[in-house]
């Protein structure tokens, strides 16, 4: 016989978490298409939210720095001009990227192009010389191409009219999946302004649902589980943008005191994909090499060479200092957090879990030292 309402409530939870399991392992597939469609649809709000966290943070650099002198009336004007602002700042970090690294690519195409027939020519003589390919060879299979010319064309129409309507087919797909990922963009964007224009507000009435629906203890601890997780990706966002920066510029002025080719777009690549912990180094190192191994491959060995000593510079010195302290999260940890995230997510996921990571890890920590303590005493 059921004694106290705790017994009931352990009772019926554990009577729901029974028929959760049962219905996931039955209905599994459907669940997940369901989802998947709700996740479809909130995707660009939650893009939205995430855009309009990152850019609060150079808005609140520029409402405290820049147009601190704007009070009273003009607050609302303040927001605005605030906004736009960090839209700018962005934008132009954007063209900055655009018009760094497009020129450097089509130098890079140019060199390719030049460098293609010279391999395919040296290819050519090594085959003729190792492989003993004969001068008559090539008359004998041209003449053999001429006198099955039509068989040969009638086997090869009908590949190619196949292949013309699968590119037509994934060209016209491309092209509808593109103009939908712009729409998503601009609805996010959109949404994003509108956060960021009314914050505070959203602020008191998320405050105001909290009171009303949770108990005081329960509500303390949801405002620790925000307060750690907003500490989180603001110092991670902030510090990874720093490290960032600080890495590209070293690469920058190095390989240009080397002399070598394409100096300012592998710093700028370097920089970019700095941003992604762990795999942006693979990248950013695969990239540049291939670039200068068109060049020479002596200066293509000597920038790996390079690469490797400034990564550990970057590792032992650069990164504990403006990223590890802030974002306070082990090595293992970091890679299990990209790992996991970039699986589930892509890129993005790499970007969110390492924060959203951090904070579970010092939430467990807290909890584990106050229960060590509570034994202990």
């Amino acid at each position: 016989m059921i004694q106290n309402k705790d017994d009931k409530k352990e009772i019926i939870t554990s009577f729901l978490a029974i028929v959760l399991v049962l219905a996931l392992l039955l209905y599994g597939e459907r669940f997940t298409g369901v989802l998947g469609i709700i996740l479809g649809i909130i995707k660009p709000f939650i893009l939205g939210g995430a855009i309009a966290y990152v850019l609060s943070l150079p808005m609140s650099f520029i409402e405290r720095k820049l147009l601190f002198f704007m009070k009273g009336k003009r607050e609302r004007l303040k927001r605005v001009f605030s906004i736009l602002l960090s839209l700018v700042f962005v934008a132009l970090l954007v063209l900055l990227l655009l018009l760094t690294v497009i020129p450097e690519i089509v130098s890079a195409v140019q060199n390719i192009g030049r460098e293609v027939p010279i391999a395919l020519e040296r290819l050519g003589a090594f085959l003729e010389k190792h492989l003993s390919l004969s001068a008559g060879v090539i008359p004998d299979l041209s003449e053999t191409i001429e006198d099955n010319w039509e068989s040969f064309l009638s086997k090869l129409l009908p590949v190619l009219k196949s292949g013309i309507g699968t590119i037509l087919s994934t060209t016209f797909s491309a092209a509808g999946v593109f103009v939908s990922s712009i729409a998503s963009f601009f609805v996010s964007l959109i949404f994003a302004i509108y956060i960021l224009g009314d914050k505070e507000r959203l602020g008191r009435q998320l405050g105001t649902l909290k009171k009303a629906y949770l108990k005081e203890e329960t509500n303390k601890r949801v405002d620790h589980f925000l307060s750690i997780l907003n500490k989180s990706f603001s110092s991670f966002i902030t510090g990874q943008c720093m490290e960032a920066v600080i890495l590209g510029s070293i690469f920058m002025v190095v390989l240009s005191i080397l002399r070598m080719p394409y100096a300012v777009m592998i710093g700028v690549v370097v920089m970019f994909s700095a941003l992604l912990p762990i795999v942006g180094a693979f990248i950013a190192c695969f990239i540049g090499a291939f670039l200068i191994l068109l060049e020479s491959p002596v200066k293509a060995l000597v920038f790996v060479i390079v690469f490797l000593v400034v990564q550990q510079l970057e590792n032992n010195l650069i990164y504990p200092r403006v990223v590890g302290s802030s974002v306070g999260l082990p090595s293992i940890w970091v890679f299990f957090a990209v790992t996991i995230g970039g699986s589930l997510f892509g890129v993005v996921g790499m970007l969110i879990f390492i924060p959203l990571v951090s904070t579970f890890y010092i939430l467990i920590k807290e909890d584990t030292e106050k229960r060590i303590k509570e034994k202990g005493a």
